[in-house]
């Protein structure tokens, strides 16, 4: 089939558009080109591109008829984020595609309850970016299951892999955080660690995608989670790294209150977004729908990406 991705040299179009060109599909890569993909890979030849600044093409009503006009059989969406922005790509998509798949976030659900969380659970998203997530996944479905329209939401958790700076023990970006347990350094956590983060590898998401186009009609109206097949707490991740590197763990642990003053605001805003959410999900829907089947634990993800760090410094 002929597939357009959009954002296909990003984190998961890295690992994404390789696997359809593998997989026979005549691929079409939309992007602003101002990088290349984050692993080589050859398959990057048979790949054709097409350049578009999204922002500001949507902003002129433009952007949804420039990918209309690729005559894509299906339509893969890594980069919107707002609900008007998937309004714009619906209206000007429907009659024209077979499949039209969205990335969405585990972040839709909001904090966990009942763990491990399923896609059925009631949503509760909060903060902008979950809030906005949430109001795509709820129109695109609602799309799909009143109008028609071929809509399938896949929702990747913590997006790890080579070439970028992997969510932290202490649940933000800092890489100082891994040189520091690596080195047998002091690390403080918030509260007592036990906390949870939910990683995937960045080629578990793009096989998640692959398989929703593959099963066009067991994913067609659904969402699924495209995570590894465990959580992990912010406790036992540190103690996984300071162990990577044959060290035993020197933590200290202060209250979220006192925590927060002890790094920059920034880290801190991060931190606090992920540990309110304790995120712990499910991916047996998509194993039983997709035939979906993670190759790395979020230990195993981690790891080849720092893996990545050392080597480039």
């Amino acid at each position: 089939m002929r597939v357009a991705v959009i954002g296909g040299s990003g984190h998961i179009g890295t690992w994404l558009t390789p696997r359809l060109v593998e997989s026979g599909h005549e691929v079409i890569c939309v992007s602003r080109r101002q990088r290349q993909p984050y692993q080589p890979h050859g398959a990057w030849t048979q790949v054709s591109h097409v350049v578009a600044d999204r922002s500001t093409e949507e902003a002129e009503g433009d952007f949804g008829r420039r990918i209309a006009a690729i005559g894509a059989d299906v339509v893969i969406d890594l980069t919107c984020f707002t609900p008007e922005s998937a309004r714009q790509m619906v209206d000007s998509l429907r009659g024209r595609v077979q499949h039209f798949l969205h990335c969405g976030t585990i972040w839709v659900h909001g904090p966990s309850v009942v763990v491990p969380t399923t896609e059925t659970q009631p949503r509760r998203p909060f903060g902008d970016y979950g809030n906005r997530k949430a109001a795509i996944e709820e129109y695109l479905l609602r799309e799909a299951r009143l109008n028609g329209f071929p809509a399938t939401v896949i929702h990747p958790g913590h997006i790890v892999g080579p070439g970028w700076t992997p969510l932290n023990p202490q649940g933000n970006f800092d890489p100082h955080v891994f040189f520091r347990l690596a080195a047998g350094e002091e690390v403080t956590l918030p509260n007592i660690g036990r906390e949870t983060v939910h990683h995937v590898h960045a080629d578990d998401v793009a096989q998640a995608f692959q398989k929703a186009l593959e099963n066009r009609a067991a994913a067609l109206g659904e969402s699924f989670h495209a995570v590894s097949p465990a959580a992990v707490t912010l406790l036992g991740y540190a103690e996984a790294v300071a162990g990577w590197f044959g060290r035993e763990p020197s933590l200290r642990f202060l209250p979220w209150e006192e925590w927060r003053k002890t790094v920059p605001e920034s880290d801190a805003a991060k931190t606090w977004d992920h540990i309110a959410h304790s995120p712990s999900c499910s991916s047996e829907k998509a194993r039983k729908a997709l035939g979906y089947a993670p190759r790395y634990s979020s230990f195993q993800a981690v790891r080849e990406a720092l893996d990545w760090m050392m080597a480039h410094r």
